[in-house]
């Protein structure tokens, strides 16, 4: 008669495993080691997902397993090959002839890994990050089956860092979406993709949090955070959940000496909710287009608490509400703090700014105000944020060059202004050394935050347009004519 494993061998069995496989192990066998044959759990004990089955272990006690349920999540994980052809400069420029002698050609392929996500495989659709695609002439897919297709390009968002790919449709595998709003500190997530380009990879961990908004260098930011290991080559590919459900598209991670230096548990993702809204965007148009309340804010110092008779330094303050804007159509006014927005806490004005970031043109928000020491709540339609403007459309004198809005990457390293977007070579404009790629932080018609204030400031039509412009980490007046 076959006795069963003593309690000695039984808890050291479940420690060995424990340790193979890391907390969730233990929680699994402890459920099962502790509970008498036949019994059930008690109400609201924790309990192994079904899709994590558990088969029985040579020596007869059931031992955890994700297998079953990465076989149906790999083949939906791709790796990416992006190719770039880059010019090779040389000192004496496009002499053939030095060419020709140190055999310098005119150009090289620069090639990069990253991941991505089958998430609809009757159209084809792959979810990768922007940076993994970005500027590439030429990007293949890797299927788990081994095969590799060509990848058609449909748009990207680099703010968001969230690009969408076709491949051919042909017997492919997509991965079921979660819905990332429910996701609570603590769950358990598994991350896959291809780190380093050793090959698909599986790394297991929890959610260490949700809602991260203060990543340096990143665009607007409603980040998952986890300790499963997402390294270079991550990029692009899934966060999923233990039923195989997928949670997020996997984006960063942090390391003080680098991504380069490898994994500390500090790794990010970009929630699926927001990833799949991304899609339709540009599905829909190519195009992602945002809304604004059009005010502009700046951060509750602790004289502004004071003077407001706030009980706390946090929120956003109201500086100026722009005429026709969604923030005049609430009845905002100047002074008002703006403590929160669909229930979501505003810190700062970066807070709101992310906020608006986020969410699509005519969104309909609920603020939480305070305004003269008294609670107040206003509701409004976003109004769509201007994505660039022609200097014609402002002032004649501007007539030749585009402006657009800043990058939200060179928004956190504290810059506040427009992007000159172009300058047409033979404009007017480019004759008093106003450069494509120059950053405009006021002009002598006003100051101004962002594309919107801009055009309000270009308004006043000033007798002289003097515009105040950084180059290279070096700040210029430039006198328009």
């Amino acid at each position: 008669m076959q006795h069963a494993p003593s309690t000695a061998r039984r808890t050291l069995l479940a420690l060995t495993a424990a340790a193979a496989f890391g907390g969730f192990a233990a929680t699994g066998l402890n459920l099962m080691l502790d509970a008498p044959a036949g019994a059930q759990p008690p109400p609201g004990a924790a309990t192994v997902p079904a899709a994590a089955a558990l088969p029985t272990a040579v020596s007869g006690v059931p031992v955890p397993s994700l297998a079953p349920m990465l076989k149906k999540v790999l083949p939906a994980v791709v790796s990416v090959t992006s190719k770039q052809r880059v010019r090779v400069n040389t000192p004496f420029g496009d002499d053939p002839v030095f060419r020709r002698m140190f055999g310098i050609p005119q150009e090289r392929i620069a090639q990069s890994l990253g991941s991505g996500v089958i998430i609809d495989a009757q159209r084809g659709l792959v979810l990768t990050n922007n940076h993994v695609v970005e500027d590439a002439d030429e990007v293949s897919v890797n299927l788990a089956d081994g095969r590799t297709l060509r990848a058609e390009f449909v748009g990207s968002d680099p703010d968001t860092d969230v690009a969408l790919m076709r491949i051919p449709a042909q017997d492919l595998t997509a991965i079921p979406m979660a819905n990332s709003d429910r996701l609570q500190i603590g769950d358990f997530v598994v991350a896959i993709g291809n780190p380093f380009g050793v090959g698909q990879t599986v790394t297991s961990g929890i959610i260490s949090a949700v809602g991260r908004n203060n990543l340096p260098g990143a665009g607007f930011q409603n980040f998952i955070q986890t300790d499963a290991s997402i390294n270079p080559g991550n990029s692009g590919g899934a966060l999923v959940n233990l039923n195989g459900e997928l949670i997020g598209i996997n984006t960063a991670s942090f390391n003080p000496r680098g991504s380069m230096a490898g994994n500390i548990g500090l790794g990010f993702a970009i929630p699926v909710n927001l990833a799949n809204n991304i899609k339709d965007q540009l599905l829909a148009g190519g195009v992602v287009r945002r809304g604004t309340l059009g005010i502009d804010t700046q951060d509750v110092d602790a004289k502004i608490a004071r003077g407001l008779g706030l009980g706390e330094t946090r929120g956003a303050v109201v500086t100026r509400v722009y005429p026709g804007s969604a923030g005049a159509a609430a009845g905002l006014k100047v002074g008002d703090v703006i403590l929160a927005a669909n229930g979501e806490h505003i810190d700062n004005a970066e807070a709101l700014r992310n906020f608006q970031g986020l969410q699509a043109a005519n969104a309909r928000v609920t603020l939480d105000v305070r305004r003269d020491g008294k609670p107040l709540q206003l509701a409004t339609g976003l109004r769509e944020a201007p994505k660039a403007l022609q200097g014609a459309q402002l002032d004649e004198r501007l007539s030749g060059a585009s402006f657009a809005e800043l990058p939200e990457s060179l928004r956190r390293q504290g810059l506040a202004g427009v992007l000159v977007e172009s300058v047409a070579r033979d404009s007017r404009i480019a004759q008093t050394g106003l450069r494509s790629g120059d950053v405009v932080l006021s002009a002598s018609s006003g100051e101004f935050s962002d594309l919107t204030g801009f055009r309000a400031a270009m308004s006043a039509q000033p007798q002289q347009l003097v515009l105040r412009v950084l180059r290279n980490g070096r700040a210029y007046n430039v006198l328009m004519r």
